[in-house]
């Protein structure tokens, strides 16, 4: 999801793919379509697979345009909001979305035929509350939690935590012996805050609802202030190393095969999508145990979130953009597109993707502490970039732990009064 950002001075990289062969359309027939999405998104292998397969089937053009993670929501809403949107919008079913004012500026895509094939789980994750589906989910549908090197585990006579405590001991024993303990990604990486409130809402609707309503602020819950406490505590510790600061997207996977560090909080996919291994450790040498961040006290795991395609309702290309989805949505362009990606299905005819030796062996931990993503998708007005940005202050000893979470209640407000209303 997440690697380098763009300049200030270019927000966003236009990249027109190469085509590899004319294809079966006539260069008179031929289109350009615009695909917006955050430029680590854009990056993914089986994103880059399905765009080349397209171009060469058709003779058309996928033009992308990308921003960095930390511009993409301001920017692309912002360019939506102004009429000059992308044929085409990747985005996620999370909070985020309203800022784009979905009902108005996206086609509802019930009725594409390609709809029946979706599973009832990614069907569920790209439908809105008013019944609409929003996009086609092509993505990876991938298991959040703490992955772990057990080959460094086992010759420290170590083993994977079950409990908060647990965890504690286990970071402090690693530290101990010389390494870091978890590979925390601080530049400008964000996911990871949405894995410790996940069971803060997930586990209980009314405190969620009673946020979304405004009867009840982020400085109102414990868990919340629970959860900052340890981050900073752990960073003070040295857990996160001495530069978690200065470590982003490309410096996590380094950081893992080699064996400087020995935890990092991310999803199975990512191993078969973006680990390069030049170092002594491959995937073969990683397991996963619950996310520990001080709000369940024997963790948790986060289920699949699911980037969509979206067709811009106003676009003069939109009946192509609709048969580039129902091409994404073919068998065969979608089982070539995922071979040999570690997912769960998003569509009932996936046959290619593999399922990971990681997630498989921890299935009885993942059945008892598996959560629904609720957080990133339900919490209204939640921003990862907020987090980073209240925690940074925190992490930098700028304000304390109720100064922080003021600060989340603050961003948030600040990003509910920017999301269109009708």
């Amino acid at each position: 999801m997440r690697k380098g950002r763009l300049t200030a001075l270019a927000l966003a990289l236009i990249l027109t793919l190469p085509l590899a062969a004319c294809g079966k359309g006539g260069s008179g027939d031929a289109v350009t379509l615009t695909v917006m999405g955050r430029a680590t998104d854009l990056e993914k292998r089986y994103l880059t697979a399905v765009f080349q397969r397209y171009q060469e089937a058709t003779g058309n053009q996928v033009e992308l345009i990308s921003y960095a993670d930390g511009e993409f929501e301001r920017a692309a809403s912002q360019r939506y909001a102004k009429g000059e949107g992308a044929d085409i919008l990747m985005h996620f079913h999370s909070a985020d979305l309203d800022l784009f004012d979905p009902e108005t500026n996206f086609l509802p895509l019930n009725d594409q035929p390609w709809a029946a094939d979706l599973t009832d789980s990614a069907l569920a994750y790209c439908t809105a509350d008013n019944g609409d589906l929003l996009g086609l989910p092509f993505w990876e549908n991938s298991l959040s939690g703490c992955y772990y090197n057990k080959t460094i585990l086992d010759s420290l006579g170590l083993e994977a935590a079950t409990t908060q405590a647990e965890f504690d001991m286990l970071c402090q024993a690693l530290l101990d012996a010389g390494y870091t303990p978890i590979c925390w990604p601080g530049r400008g990486c964000s996911w990871m805050y949405q894995f410790g409130l996940d069971p803060v809402f997930a586990d209980d609707p009314d405190t969620l609802a009673a946020v979304n309503s405004g009867s009840l602020t982020l400085s109102d819950l414990p868990a919340v202030r629970d959860m900052a406490q340890w981050l900073v505590s752990a960073a003070d510790r040295g857990w996160f190393g001495r530069d978690y600061a200065k470590v982003g997207w490309g410096e996590i996977a380094p950081a893992l095969a080699s064996g400087e560090a020995v935890m990092t909080l991310i999803w199975d996919t990512w191993f078969y999508t973006d680990f390069t291994s030049d170092g002594p450790y491959t995937v073969d040498d990683f397991a996963v145990m619950p996310v520990f961040l001080g709000t369940a006290e024997e963790g948790t795991y986060e289920g699949g979130n699911l980037n969509m395609m979206m067709v811009n309702r106003d676009s003069p290309r939109r009946e192509a953009a609709l048969d580039f989805l129902a091409f994404c949505a073919t068998p065969e362009n979608y089982n070539a597109a995922f071979d040999g990606i570690a997912t769960v299905n998003c569509f009932q005819g996936q046959t290619t993707n593999i399922q990971s030796h990681m997630v498989t062996d921890a299935a009885a931990s993942i059945a008892e502490h598996q959560r629904v993503s609720t957080t990133a998708s339900k919490l209204v007005g939640y921003s990862g970039d907020d987090m980073v940005a209240a925690m940074g202050e925190l992490f930098a000893h700028r304000t304390d732990v109720p100064g922080c979470v003021a600060l989340m209640d603050q961003y948030r407000a600040e990003r509910l009064r920017a999301i269109p209303t009708a």
